[in-house]
């Protein structure tokens, strides 16, 4: 299996903390996965400046690197837009899942386990494992966290996740419910499909424009401040690179800790119990 995940997950706080998350639960089921430095980074900023041609250089590096592997799944890690090019773009922009249809792609296709999704977000195989009992996990693990889930818009509004409408809202929130025991909903008209954008997506995510980032994050920062004096949450989940990145930037701005936010898969991480493998 080939994972293909932000580069902010190599060098980055929390986004570390959701690496070592997939990684564990690849150790748990038993999975033969790999990096590669060729496509090391899943965000594709092509799809930011609306340009096709470098949309599609940077999306033939994953196919690149998929063949030269022999891999037989590719599994997209944490990040809001490169799940969004992945789902939506990748099938004809380079052959990943059918749609391509130049010698290479049709070689990947039949290169690629037909009996997975392809590609798949890293959620739908952590669900898969914990549905099938593959994983051990321990929600006891993280009762000094009490939870909500901010919904990333590139997932929320632009990309599905699993078999059935919604799962980019149900998938994300089922894994949390597996490995906490304390979980709070933010205010209905402020999730799912009716999202707050983070404030730092689409290319704003820099220190000159952190003014306009603080300004952006104010929706989400106050439906966060509501659950968070009435119920006592003290740690935000996401599946966004983008979106950690921003949040651990502008959460003191509105009195909170920048370690507030983080990925389900660091939950998913403190909460597996891993065993020796044969």
């Amino acid at each position: 299996m080939l994972l293909v995940t932000p580069s902010a997950d190599f060098f980055a706080e929390p986004h570390v903390d959701s690496l070592i998350g997939y990684a564990k639960v690849f150790h748990a089921a038993g999975i033969r996965w790999t990096l590669s430095s060729k496509a090391s980074e899943a965000g594709n900023f092509g799809l930011f400046i609306g340009n096709y041609e470098q949309l599609r250089a940077i999306a033939l590096r994953v196919r690149e690197a998929a063949l030269e592997l022999g891999v037989k799944r590719i599994v997209v890690g944490e990040c809001g837009h490169a799940w969004r090019v992945a789902y939506s773009f990748w099938n004809t922009l380079v052959g990943i899942g059918a749609g391509g249809r130049d010698p290479f792609a049709r070689q990947l296709q039949s290169q690629l386990d037909a009996r997975y999704r392809q590609p798949m977000h890293i959620c739908e195989l952590t669900w898969d494992l914990i549905q099938r009992g593959a994983l051990t996990l321990d929600k006891d693990a993280n009762d000094h966290r009490i939870v909500t889930y901010h919904d990333s818009c590139n997932v929320a509004r632009a990309s599905r996740m699993g078999d059935l409408p919604g799962g980019q809202f149900t998938l994300p929130r089922a894994i949390i419910g597996a490995v906490v025991n304390r979980y709070v909903e933010m205010a209905p008209g402020t999730t799912h499909e009716q999202t707050y954008c983070c404030g730092g997506g689409g290319g704003l995510l820099t220190d000159e424009l952190l003014e306009l980032r603080v300004k952006g994050a104010l929706p989400r920062m106050e439906a966060l401040r509501q659950v968070a004096d009435q119920h006592g949450v003290n740690f935000m989940a996401t599946i966004c690179a983008i979106c950690k990145a921003q949040f651990s930037k502008v959460l003191p701005y509105y009195g909170f800790k920048m370690g507030m936010v983080g990925g389900v898969h660091q939950l998913v991480s403190t909460a597996i119990r891993l065993h020796a493998q044969p």
